[in-house]
């Protein structure tokens, strides 16, 4: 049976360079039936679609955008190992499809010649004629398909056109089994006879595996690359003929890997020549108008600017009304369960561990859709490349590109959209360090913590002649502080972890032209649906997970059976009390607040209550108490889940949610002192050391969750956390210790 499936379904590969509308065509080509995951090993993203077309189902595999298949890492080497059928995690593909961009052939058909080179069936989709039709480029298709051995099928994946014949093109060329008429056999006759001996001696040597001639090619192209220290690795004993033929090659006038570049663009005008003719005179178009102004240095940068505030705002603000109404609605839900379910354990586990945990998932939504609705746009109407090239000399200065302005710039709003949002920059290393530093932008979560502490132990004085606020300097400091930290961290890290030759930001400007809807809306469904299916469920497993820790093993202490006592004593009064006499709501007032006091006294006496204690002496240098101690570690799962906790502990309540609470919690904090003695546990130093502490630390599980989808292991997210934590104990350390100096 799984002989006939196998047989029924042929498999394709979509590969191009950056920015010719491969993602379109690969959602016109397979719409909703798209699954994402991730290559095991590496931090490429794995996108599956799948159509049918003359009875014959199809799966599109979308490789990484790229420019070259000349693989620099594991990331880059995907495409290489899908099409050469290396993975075994990904079956052998029938045929392959190569999108490039009618109006720059030049630059793509590069590519088109490495493919060729694996000798699989092969389609060519020539993407874009419209555009290239504005610039005055006429294209014989018939001829550049006959001089390249490919069909060549034109298409505007944006406008749909030309799909249908792309499908049934594919379905032909991939039945047949039949390679391309001709590979592209660019290289001097010299390099080829090199090749054809070390193809020969792999084939003959001790190890087993079969070395591909593509991969042999770039053994001698990239000397020292990533392929020589993965191949060779078996077939040490060749290493000194891999020398002695790039030494047979630099003699022969052939040095490498100066030629491959030589090699296939001439190979790329002997196939434009007479196939492809521009007008004479280059009008001036649309896009070339537009750029004058947003790639200027100061206008282009002023329109960025706005740009940028734009979706920040959205991000920030727009989706306050989406998150409040998914809260309210969690809220109705709890207090639905709460009167369905008989209070105990299973009425906690339900309301505050699954449904907190499902709450925790969902609430992000609205953020992450508005984020990816704006990337989706810009990257598909042609501005997205526009505004790497104006940030890279900004970002260059931290060892990174500009396409990690957004994400890091995103990650104020929240961490998880700004990291999903690294999925736009190609370098690995360079997004891998852009996902090690977001999560140190001071985002929304922490506005909370803030609030709280700024509000209740540092003066509203002004300063400057009342120009400024020592309140909002606080706070600016907190977001400040964030920022340096983060440029500091990626400089050791592009020096060190990440660190070797970053390769020069090369990207091309393409067209400007109307974002197509449809590819807008999958790429905010997707993103959106990858992070509730693979993100979502450890979300929820480490908030049952605190749950628990909170909850068990719920015993009282003899307080809190007397304050059990009093509340019954309370309701029976209530239920003999005129529910319509004053007396009524000031019962129910007391009732509300011996229930806080109980479920305070419960969960200090928890597992994480008596962790809290444990851990004590280790904060001491930060001024912190076990309380404090406490709600540090309960705030795992969400740094703004600190201002809850503290509430219970100081019998306020969990929901601090409105001003009246907020003050009483701040006046529970400035009445608090240490155990056993009269000394206050609260004052600017503590407060500061809270505030730079969770300005620093990885408390949000949500965001670990995430790295661990996007890089594919648990191993950078347990960095992130590790790095992440040991500078905030150090910066909540210097900070109490040093104010206290001068409080």
């Amino acid at each position: 049976m799984s002989t006939q499936v196998s047989e029924q379904v042929l498999r394709v590969a979509l590969i191009g360079n950056p920015n010719t509308g491969k993602s379109t065509i690969f959602n016109a080509l397979c719409g909703a039936r798209q699954r994402v995951g991730n290559y095991p090993g590496v931090t490429v993203e794995k996108r599956l679609g799948r159509f049918s077309q003359q009875g014959r189902r199809v799966e599109v595999i979308d490789l990484p955008g790229t420019y070259s298949l000349s693989p620099r890492s594991p990331d880059e080497m995907v495409a290489v190992d899908v099409m050469l059928a290396r993975r075994d995690d990904t079956p052998a593909v029938d045929a392959v499809v190569c999108v490039v961009d009618a109006s720059n052939l030049q630059r793509n058909l590069y590519l088109v010649s490495q493919v060729l080179e694996l000798g699989l069936p092969t389609v060519v989709a020539l993407n874009m004629t419209d555009v290239a039709a504005a610039r005055g480029i006429d294209i014989d298709g018939d001829r550049l398909g006959e001089r390249i051995g490919v069909r060549i099928v034109p298409t505007e994946a944006s406008r749909g056109r030309g799909i249908d014949q792309l499908k049934a093109t594919l379905v032909e060329v991939a039945q047949s089994h039949t390679p391309a008429t001709q590979r592209a056999n660019v290289f001097p006759e010299t390099f080829r006879d090199e090749v054809d001996q070390l193809e020969r001696r792999f084939a003959n040597g001790t190890s087993s595996s079969v070395v591909p001639r593509y991969l042999v090619e770039r053994l001698l192209l990239d000397a020292n690359g990533y392929v020589e220290s993965t191949l060779m690795a078996g077939h040490g004993d060749l290493r000194p003929e891999l020398t002695a033929a790039r030494g047979r090659l630099a003699e022969a006038g052939v040095p490498v890997p100066a030629v491959e570049a030589v090699s296939r663009y001439r190979w790329v005008e002997q196939v434009l020549d007479g196939a492809v003719t521009r007008a004479e005179v280059r009008q001036r178009s649309l896009s070339d108008r537009i750029d004058r102004v947003l790639t200027h240095r100061v206008w282009g940068t002023l329109a960025f600017a706005l740009l940028m505030l734009l979706i920040f705002q959205a991000v920030f603000s727009w989706a306050g009304p989406a998150m409040d109404l998914i809260d309210g609605a969690l809220a109705a839900t709890s207090d639905w369960l709460s009167a369905l379910l008989p209070p105990g354990m299973l009425q906690s586990l339900v309301v505050d561990g699954i449904v907190a945990g499902v709450g925790a998932v969902i609430i992000f939504l609205p953020q992450i859709m508005i984020l990816f609705f704006f990337i989706g746009v810009l990257e598909d109407c042609g501005y997205m490349a526009r505004a790497a090239y104006l940030m890279d000399r900004l970002m260059v200065r931290v060892g990174l590109s500009g396409r990690s302005f957004i994400p890091m710039l995103s990650s104020f709003a929240c961490a998880i959209p700004g990291i999903m949002a690294t999925r736009v920059i190609d370098h690995r290393n360079d997004r891998l360090t852009t996902i090690m530093v977001a999560p140190l932008m001071s985002c929304s979560a922490r506005l909370p913590v803030y609030t709280l502490l700024i509000g209740a132990f540092i003066p509203a004085r002004h300063v400057l002649g009342g120009v400024l606020n020592v309140q909002g300097l606080t706070m600016a400091g907190m977001y400040l502080l964030g920022i340096i930290v983060a440029v500091v961290v990626a400089l050791v890290l592009k020096r060190s972890v990440f660190g070797g030759v970053t390769p020069p930001f090369v990207m091309e400007m393409p067209s400007y032209k109307w974002p197509s809807p449809r590819t807008v809306a999958f790429r905010m469904l997707d993103r959106g649906g990858a992070f509730v299916r693979r993100a979502g469920t450890l979300i929820v497993a480490v908030t049952i997970l605190v749950w628990a820790a909170l909850y068990f093993p719920h015993d009282l202490t003899d307080e809190g059976r007397q304050l059990v006592e009093r509340r019954e004593a309370l309701e029976s009064t209530l239920a003999e009390t005129d529910p319509a006499a004053a007396e009524a709501a000031d019962l129910e007032d007391q009732i509300a607040e011996l229930d806080n006091r109980i479920v305070g006294d419960q969960q200090r006496h928890s597992y994480l209550g008596r962790a809290g204690h444990v851990v004590e002496p280790l904060f001491r240098p930060l001024g912190w108490d076990w309380r404090i101690s406490c709600a540090a570690l309960a705030s795992f799962p969400a740094r703004e889940v600190v201002v809850s906790t503290l509430g219970v502990i100081y019998d306020v309540g969990g929901e601090v949610d409105d001003d009246e609470q907020l003050t009483r919690l701040q006046t529970s904090l400035k009445n608090a002192t240490w155990d056993g003695s009269d000394e206050p546990v609260y004052g600017v130093p503590v407060a500061l050391s809270i505030m730079v502490f969770f300005a620093l630390c990885a408390q949000c599980v949500s965001t670990l969750v995430v790295i661990r989808r996007e890089t594919n292991g648990w191993r950078w997210p347990a960095f992130v956390f590790g790095y992440m934590t040991v500078l905030a104990y150090l910066g909540a350390m210097v900070a109490y210790q040093v104010s206290r100096l001068f409080v």
